[in-house]
């Protein structure tokens, strides 16, 4: 499989791992020192949703452009920072806007053209670099970085088989080298026996105070589809599980479909 986001650029996933990366980097910018953001599967940053690549899957029709039209306080934010920035800004745009005066922002992005793209969205601010480069490698060669605080952010494609094994490893790495940096990662639910070994390799680790926000579109029962999403966090701010909760729980009921099994759930897989 040879992904590329630009065909589901703005879709139920996007929403749901977006308004709640905003919510983690609002955390980092309320305190005044710098912090550093490791975005280690970028894409392009920008994604046109009247474009022939969006509208082939149409993926954003019951994403942001229904949430857009269903406003949500709990969703003002994220929603906001859409509008603001036009077009649809993927996470390192996402990121850009939230950074400050003293705080970086290091994007990977594998794919030739999307790191060009990257590249130029970003020509003007030094605050952000970017590089064609594995993000996975990223994780040990970029790390620790001068800042004493921080997100790696982790959004990989799952193309390829034991991704969830590769993001395990990912998060230990990333962990060793940046341990009291928070850490997030996206991952796709299709049936549950992945994500069930997934959250146990996880809880293995020894790592503390690790959350996971899971947002169900469906029962989780035919592999061949993407039925739901998560997102695990390693040293969640204060008050990130109720918050969270509140997000997804508005974006389920922004994007309306009436599915049996549609669901949110906030789960702790290691304590404090």
């Amino acid at each position: 499989m040879n992904y590329r986001h630009a065909y589901h650029a703005g879709n139920f996933a996007d929403c749901f791992k977006h308004a709640l990366l905003v919510l983690l980097l609002d955390s980092l910018a309320r305190k005044p020192k710098p912090f550093f953001v490791l975005d280690t599967h970028a894409g392009a940053g920008r994604y046109d949703l009247d474009a022939e690549a969006a509208r082939r899957t149409a993926e954003a029709n019951s994403g942001i452009l229904r949430l857009l039209q269903r406003p949500s306080a709990n969703l003002e934010r994220y929603l906001g920072l859409v509008r603001q920035l036009g077009l649809y800004p993927g996470s390192p745009v996402l990121t850009g806007a939230v950074l400050r005066h003293g705080d970086r922002l290091v994007c990977c992005e594998l794919q030739q053209d999307d790191a060009a793209k990257l590249r130029r969205v970003f020509r003007q601010d030094p605050r952000v670099e970017v590089h064609e480069r594995s993000g996975w490698e990223a994780l040990n060669a970029l790390l620790p970085p001068r800042e004493k605080r921080g997100l790696l952010f982790i959004d990989p494609p799952f193309e390829a088989t034991g991704e969830f094994s590769t993001l395990v490893d990912g998060f230990r790495c990333g962990h060793d080298r940046f341990g009291h940096a928070m850490s997030a990662a996206w991952y796709p639910i299709k049936h549950m026996a992945p994500v069930r070994h997934f959250h146990a390799e996880l809880a293995s680790l020894g790592i503390r105070d690790i959350v996971t926000v899971e947002l169900y579109l469906r029962e989780p029962t035919n592999p061949g589809r993407l039925n739901g999403c998560g997102l695990v966090v390693i040293n969640p701010p204060y008050q990130f599980e109720d918050q969270a909760l509140s997000i997804a729980m508005a974006i389920l009921e922004g994007i309306g479909d009436d599915e049996n099994g549609r669901a949110v759930s906030v789960a702790r897989l290691a304590d404090e």
